[in-house]
């Protein structure tokens, strides 16, 4: 009964639907008009509105920030004109940053680590055609890989503001953060990068400064309690990862979040699909979910999860494809908050995902390049796309063997080349300590290979 009654009262704070703040406003067009419609996936057709996307209000800046922000971590890319390997399609991410402002999205969030270096260069070539007035950029100091000396950071933060063509950032964050303490203090104190930092939102370079988590609580418990203040933190918050979190990977959101509620702190969201595991969920999970809300699809779930929260700045996500542009859009304008029934509903549909064989992937990337040539998140991904459709077989008396045998292991030489698959790991251990989530790559990569062996052996 005890801890039913802490269900409750979590709840209820959950979902303070009354706190939203929503903010009615239109935001100007500009650039090329833009189709307005989607197809529901019924037949029909579905207007994307241009004027009722859900806004809140930083009380530290006053900024009115789009519910829904646009994480520039996967922009798509294409083949070199030489055919000398790939770069990013600027045209196609020009193409959906016009979309997105043009339907109310203002808050961009990019990294100079993100698309292989090529984030920063190419947001700032889409966001530069639109007036500096109708978005926020965010971007972050990511010198967590072998960079941890003063002159690097500030050389990364100015090349920053150069390659976003902008003169001052309103959003910085202190890159994944969380790791240990030492490494925290290796990158941002002993270096004086955070008096830096500090010095630079005096003088109203940085208009916000903040830092991303992943990691030791121990870590996000001492950097909040610094005599600092900080005007935003961003975490993974999801409905899988509020309580349960796969550590030493990550902190239960339901804590981080009510720890930056009390400080008045507010929150930018990253990873509400976890990674897109929560676009593709079990068959039973999504069964209840369409008998709540037969139109909605698993993804819509996960960001109204996400955006409920009063303290809730910006929701981010990595839309490379203009149909996920478009049903995210939908999706806050306006937010339709959970109600009681829903969150009882999505606590169940939890435990269906935790009690399955997921990898805890979210394929950021972050692992890549790969010395050997191995597409890690390309591997996982497959897996989890298969386990997702309850395609992960225990033995050869499982219903449909030989056709749920052939579809994995074909659709697993189509997604992945054989060069590059599980098999050739060599077990080097160099993207561990890339891994935000602390997944053990190399042991994952094991099981994965085991499996498909007995596949092929069968």
């Amino acid at each position: 009964m005890a801890k039913k009654n802490k269900k409750e009262i979590n709840r209820r704070d959950f979902l303070k639907a009354g706190g939203i703040s929503a903010v009615a406003a239109t935001v100007a067009m500009t650039g090329c008009k833009p189709k307005t419609s989607v197809s529901s996936g019924r037949g029909s057709s579905i207007e994307a509105p241009t004027d009722k996307m859900t806004y809140r209000i930083n009380h530290n800046t006053g900024d009115v920030v789009s519910l829904l922000g646009y994480g520039c971590m996967r922009w798509p890319l294409r083949q070199r004109a030489d055919g000398d390997g790939e770069e990013v399609d600027q045209e196609a991410v020009n193409e959906l940053v016009d979309y997105a402002i043009a339907h109310g999205v203002n808050y961009f969030d990019t990294a100079p680590v993100y698309v292989r270096g090529w984030s920063e260069t190419a947001t700032g070539i889409a966001l530069k055609r639109h007036p500096r007035e109708k978005f926020f950029v965010a971007t972050k100091a990511s010198n967590q890989r072998g960079n941890n000396t003063r002159e690097g950071g500030i050389a990364m933060y100015e090349r920053s503001m150069r390659e976003l063509q902008v003169d001052y950032l309103d959003y910085y964050l202190l890159h994944n953060v969380g790791a240990s303490l030492e490494s925290f203090n290796d990158r941002f104190i002993h270096t004086g990068l955070l008096d830096y930092f500090l010095k630079e939102r005096e003088a109203g370079r940085i208009r916000n400064l903040g830092w991303s988590f992943h990691g030791d609580v121990k870590v996000f418990d001492h950097i909040l309690a610094m005599d600092v203040h900080w005007d935003f933190v961003q975490i993974q918050l999801n409905y899988q990862d509020w309580q349960h979190a796969e550590a030493p990977r990550n902190v239960n959101a339901e804590y981080l979040y009510a720890e930056l509620l009390k400080k008045n702190v507010p929150v930018v969201i990253m990873e509400p699909l976890l990674g897109g595991r929560l676009a593709r969920v079990p068959v039973q999970a999504l069964t209840m979910m369409k008998e709540i809300r037969p139109d909605d699809t698993a993804a819509q779930w996960a960001f109204r999860y996400a955006g409920t929260p009063e303290n809730v700045l910006s929701v981010l996500s990595g839309m490379v494809y203009m149909e996920h542009l478009q049903e995210n859009i939908r999706t806050y304008s306006p937010l339709t908050p959970l109600n009681e029934q829903e969150y009882e509903m999505l606590e169940q549909a939890t435990d269906i995902l935790v009690d399955s064989d997921y990898i805890q992937c979210t394929e950021c990337q972050y692992c890549m390049p790969c010395p050997y040539g191995l597409d890690i998140p390309g591997v996982f991904g497959h897996y989890n796309r298969c386990v997702s459709a309850g395609r992960i077989l225990k033995n050869s008396n499982d219903d449909n063997y030989r056709k749920a045998r052939r579809e994995f292991l074909i659709g697993y030489d189509r997604s992945v080349p054989k060069l590059r698959q599980a098999g050739h790991c060599i077990a080097c251990d160099q993207c561990l300590p890339k891994c935000p989530q602390r997944v053990n790559i190399t042991q994952e990569m094991r099981r994965v290979d085991q499996y498909v062996e007995e596949l092929r052996q069968k």
